[in-house]
């Protein structure tokens, strides 16, 4: 009879978290911005590099022994930028150039290995915001396939990632205004 009532509990369980997940959002995006003190197209110029990124993107700097491989030419559709770090945070994946729209839009593709495996698209968008002066969006967005969306609900992906894209951001801003 209890083993029939605690079948009965877990069953009852993964419906309830399988409703949840019918109903959960599987699309989030997350996006950040900034202005920087340079024109346009050294500004859009400077984004376009993967390498670039590795100076002062967040996760990058986080393990900076990290094993990194290059596949292709930088600044190109096709570039491929890998890492591998023991570090959970950081994990092991690669980012691809995808589609590059001339002093407006750079889009990628983020392959993540590990911790876990997953598919971001991410994107920087340049706008002039006054003579030598550019707005850079920069952001992305991803998909939890059901029933994974359901622990959404308990993690605030705009809270978590946020945090670190304001960061590179600002590393960002300090390095292309240096230059």
């Amino acid at each position: 009879m209890i083993v029939w009532i605690i079948l009965g509990a877990i069953g009852g369980l993964i419906v309830l978290v399988l409703l949840i997940a019918a109903f959960s959002k599987k699309d989030f995006r997350v996006e950040r911005t900034i202005t920087v003190n340079k024109p346009l197209p050294e500004a859009y110029d400077f984004l376009t590099s993967l390498k670039n990124q590795d100076q002062w993107s967040k996760w990058t700097l986080m393990d900076p022994n990290m094993k990194k491989e290059y596949i292709g030419t930088d600044k190109t559709v096709g570039f491929i930028s890998k890492w591998e770090s023991p570090m959970k945070q950081v994990g092991e994946g690669e980012q691809q150039i995808k589609k590059l729209i001339p002093n407006q839009r750079i889009e990628s593709e983020i392959r993540f290995m590990k911790p876990m495996k997953s598919i971001a698209n991410a994107y920087f968008t340049v706008a002039e915001e006054g003579e030598g002066r550019t707005r850079v969006a920069w952001g992305f967005t991803s998909r939890t396939p059901w029933p994974f969306n359901a622990f959404m609900l308990f993690f605030n992906m705009e809270n978590a990632v946020g945090k670190d894209f304001e960061e590179g951001l600002g590393n960002m801003k300090r390095m292309i205004e240096s230059e």
